[in-house]
Protein backbone atom coordinates (compact mmCIF):
# COMPACT_ATOMS: atom_id res chain seq x y z
CA UNK A 1 0.00 0.00 0.00
CA UNK A 2 1.24 3.19 -1.19
CA UNK A 3 0.99 6.36 1.12
CA UNK A 4 0.27 9.42 -0.81
CA UNK A 5 2.85 12.60 -1.26
CA UNK A 6 1.79 15.73 -0.88
CA UNK A 7 3.48 18.85 -2.46
CA UNK A 8 4.68 21.21 -0.27
CA UNK A 9 2.21 24.18 -1.38
CA UNK A 10 -0.44 22.59 0.04
CA UNK A 11 1.26 21.94 3.07
CA UNK A 12 2.43 25.62 3.38
CA UNK A 13 -1.27 26.15 1.98
CA UNK A 14 -2.68 24.44 5.10
CA UNK A 15 -0.07 26.44 7.44
CA UNK A 16 -0.98 30.00 6.11
CA UNK A 17 -4.82 29.24 6.11
CA UNK A 18 -4.43 28.35 9.71
CA UNK A 19 -2.33 31.33 10.84
CA UNK A 20 -4.20 33.83 9.07
CA UNK A 21 -7.78 32.17 10.92
CA UNK A 22 -5.70 32.66 14.21
CA UNK A 23 -4.44 36.07 13.79
CA UNK A 24 -8.06 37.45 12.52
CA UNK A 25 -9.68 35.29 15.11
CA UNK A 26 -7.63 36.82 17.95
CA UNK A 27 -8.01 40.66 16.54
CA UNK A 28 -12.01 40.12 16.15
CA UNK A 29 -12.08 39.07 19.97
CA UNK A 30 -9.89 41.67 21.99
CA UNK A 31 -10.99 44.89 19.41
CA UNK A 32 -14.19 45.89 20.12
CA UNK A 33 -13.02 45.59 23.95
CA UNK A 34 -10.66 48.29 23.51
CA UNK A 35 -11.20 51.81 23.46
CA UNK A 36 -9.91 52.12 19.54
CA UNK A 37 -13.45 50.70 19.02
CA UNK A 38 -15.25 53.64 20.22
CA UNK A 39 -13.03 56.14 18.20
CA UNK A 40 -12.58 54.31 13.98
CA UNK A 41 -14.09 55.56 11.13
CA UNK A 42 -17.59 53.36 11.39
CA UNK A 43 -18.58 54.61 15.20
CA UNK A 44 -18.66 58.13 14.09
CA UNK A 45 -20.61 57.93 10.53
CA UNK A 46 -21.65 61.75 9.95
CA UNK A 47 -25.28 61.71 8.46
CA UNK A 48 -25.50 63.80 5.28
CA UNK A 49 -28.76 65.75 6.18
CA UNK A 50 -29.84 67.22 9.17
CA UNK A 51 -33.12 64.42 9.21
CA UNK A 52 -30.90 61.22 8.93
CA UNK A 53 -29.31 62.68 12.43
CA UNK A 54 -31.87 60.04 14.55
CA UNK A 55 -30.63 57.22 12.02
CA UNK A 56 -26.71 58.29 13.00
CA UNK A 57 -27.36 58.18 16.72
CA UNK A 58 -29.39 54.98 16.40
CA UNK A 59 -26.26 53.46 14.60
CA UNK A 60 -23.63 54.98 17.20
CA UNK A 61 -25.61 53.58 19.84
CA UNK A 62 -25.48 49.78 17.97
CA UNK A 63 -22.30 50.42 17.20
CA UNK A 64 -21.40 50.52 20.82
CA UNK A 65 -23.42 47.96 22.67
CA UNK A 66 -22.06 45.45 24.15
CA UNK A 67 -24.49 42.63 22.04
CA UNK A 68 -23.00 44.00 18.75
CA UNK A 69 -19.14 43.44 20.13
CA UNK A 70 -19.80 40.10 21.89
CA UNK A 71 -21.30 38.86 18.21
CA UNK A 72 -17.71 40.46 16.95
CA UNK A 73 -16.01 38.49 19.94
CA UNK A 74 -18.29 35.64 18.38
CA UNK A 75 -17.08 35.53 15.08
CA UNK A 76 -13.41 36.21 16.29
CA UNK A 77 -13.76 32.62 18.61
CA UNK A 78 -15.49 31.09 14.77
CA UNK A 79 -11.91 31.60 13.52
CA UNK A 80 -9.84 30.84 16.15
CA UNK A 81 -11.87 27.52 16.35
CA UNK A 82 -11.52 26.87 12.37
CA UNK A 83 -7.79 27.85 13.15
CA UNK A 84 -7.32 25.22 15.49
CA UNK A 85 -9.13 22.64 13.53
CA UNK A 86 -6.99 23.46 11.05
CA UNK A 87 -3.96 22.75 12.92
CA UNK A 88 -5.32 19.47 13.89
CA UNK A 89 -5.73 18.55 9.93
CA UNK A 90 -1.90 19.20 9.69
CA UNK A 91 -1.60 15.52 11.19
CA UNK A 92 -3.18 14.23 7.15
CA UNK A 93 0.28 15.65 6.11
CA UNK A 94 2.20 13.39 8.64
CA UNK A 95 4.12 10.06 7.91
CA UNK A 96 2.24 7.04 8.92
CA UNK A 97 3.15 5.53 12.28
CA UNK A 98 4.82 1.89 11.91
CA UNK A 99 3.02 -0.67 13.12
CA UNK A 100 2.92 -1.72 16.58
CA UNK A 101 3.76 -5.47 17.03
CA UNK A 102 1.46 -7.88 18.70
CA UNK A 103 3.59 -9.29 21.07
CA UNK A 104 5.17 -7.04 23.70
CA UNK A 105 8.69 -7.65 24.92
CA UNK A 106 8.89 -9.52 28.27
CA UNK A 107 12.25 -8.87 29.46
CA UNK A 108 13.31 -11.97 31.76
Amino acid sequence: MSTPTHAWQAKLASLLFAVFCFELGAFLVIFPWTSFWDNHYFSWIQPESPEKLAAAQWWREAWLSPAVRGAVSGLGLTNLYIALSSVFGLRRYAPPRPPEEDNPVSIE
